[in-house]
C-alpha cells in the first residue's frame, strides 16, 4: 500500500467519524502504522500535523461562506488568500489548441510521456511541442496501459515517447514540497476544447490554492448566471488534473461533489492545499 491508499482510508474513516473528532491513535490504527510513524509520514505528505489537516478536512470555512450568500472567490481574495506570498502556487500558461491541431489529433508531434509518484498517487503527464496537454491521476484498478490508451485516445495520430524522467522533474515542480524555496514555476500547458470550455478552465486558474467556489459562482464570474449546469460540464471535462483546478469547485450547499479521478482524492487535494496556505 503506498502514501496515498493510506492517506485515501484515512479520509474515508474521518468523513464516516468527524464529529468525535478522532484521535491520533485512532487515525494511526486506520493507517496501519504506529501513532509515532503515522504523524511522521502524514506530517511530511501534508506539511502540518493530522490535527491540523483534520479541522481542514471539514471545509468549515467554505460551508459558512456559501451559507452567507456571497461569492466564496470573493471571499477568498477578501480573506487574504490570494496575497503574493503563497509558496505553492505555479505560473500557467493557457493555451487553446486550434481547430487543425484538435483535427489532425497530434499528427506529427512526438509526446513525452510519463508516470511520477505524487502526494495523491501516480500520476500520467504528457507534454506536446506546446506544452503539458495531458495530467490525470490513475484510478483503483487503472494499470499504466490503461492511462496511456486513454491518452493516445486523446490523441490519436501523435507518437508517444515514454519518459518517466521528465514526468517526474514536472511532478516536482507541481507538488513542491513543505519548505520549498519561495520560487513560482512557469509551466504551459495546452488545452483542447470549445471557446466555452476554455473560457471555464482559465476561470479556474483564478480561484486561489486554499479556497473553493459554486459551480453558481464560477458561472457569475463568467457573466453567465444561468449557465452553472454548462460550468459543471465543463469543469468535468478537463483533462490536465490539479494544474487546472476543477477540485476548487464545489457544490452550491457546500457538499465537495464528484471529482474525475475520484471525490476522497478531491478532499485530500483540497485539504492538502487549504493546510499548508492555513500556515501561510
Amino acid at each position: 500500500m503506498n502514501d496515498y491508499e493510506r492517506i485515501a482510508r484515512l479520509i474515508r474513516f474521518i468523513d464516516a467519524h468527524r464529529a468525535g473528532q478522532p484521535s491520533l491513535e485512532a487515525l494511526a490504527a486506520q493507517a496501519g502504522l504506529s501513532p509515532f510513524h503515522f504523524h511522521r509520514l502524514f506530517s511530511a505528505w501534508a506539511g502540518v500535523t493530522p490535527k491540523d489537516f483534520l479541522q481542514c478536512l471539514t471545509l468549515a470555512h467554505a460551508r459558512a461562506l456559501l451559507r452567507e450568500g456571497e461569492s466564496v472567490l470573493g471571499a477568498a481574495h477578501a480573506a487574504g488568500l490570494s496575497g503574493p506570498g503563497r509558496l505553492h502556487d505555479l505560473a500557467l500558461g493557457l493555451e487553446a489548441a486550434t481547430p487543425g491541431e484538435i483535427k489532425s489529433g497530434g499528427d506529427g508531434w512526438i509526446l513525452s510521456a510519463g508516470f511520477a509518484d505524487t502526494p495523491f498517487g501516480d500520476c500520467l503527464i504528457a507534454e506536446s511541442p506546446r506544452g503539458i496537454c495531458h495530467v490525470s491521476f490513475l484510478l483503483q484498478g487503472q494499470t499504466a496501459g490503461d492511462a496511456l490508451e486513454a491518452l493516445r485516445e486523446e490523441w490519436p495520430r501523435a507518437k508517444l515517447r515514454r519518459d518517466d524522467t521528465a514526468a517526474r522533474g514536472l511532478a516536482a515542480g507541481m507538488f513542491m514540497p513543505p519548505g520549498a524555496p519561495a520560487r513560482v514555476p512557469s509551466l504551459r500547458v495546452l488545452v483542447r476544447g470549445s471557446t466555452f470550455q476554455v473560457r471555464v478552465w482559465r476561470a479556474l486558474l483564478r480561484i486561489p490554492a486554499g479556497a473553493v467556489v459554486s459551480y453558481g459562482a464560477l458561472a457569475k464570474s463568467l457573466d453567465s448566471p444561468s449557465a452553472a449546469r454548462a460550468v459543471g460540464s465543463a469543469v468535468a471535462k478537463n483533462s490536465i488534473a490539479f494544474l487546472i483546478p476543477c477540485h476548487r469547485v464545489i457544490r452550491e450547499t457546500g457538499v465537495v461533489g464528484e471529482y474525475r479521478w475520484g471525490q476522497e482524492r478531491k478532499r485530500a487535494i483540497l485539504a492538502w492545499e487549504g493546510a499548508r496556505h492555513a500556515l501561510q
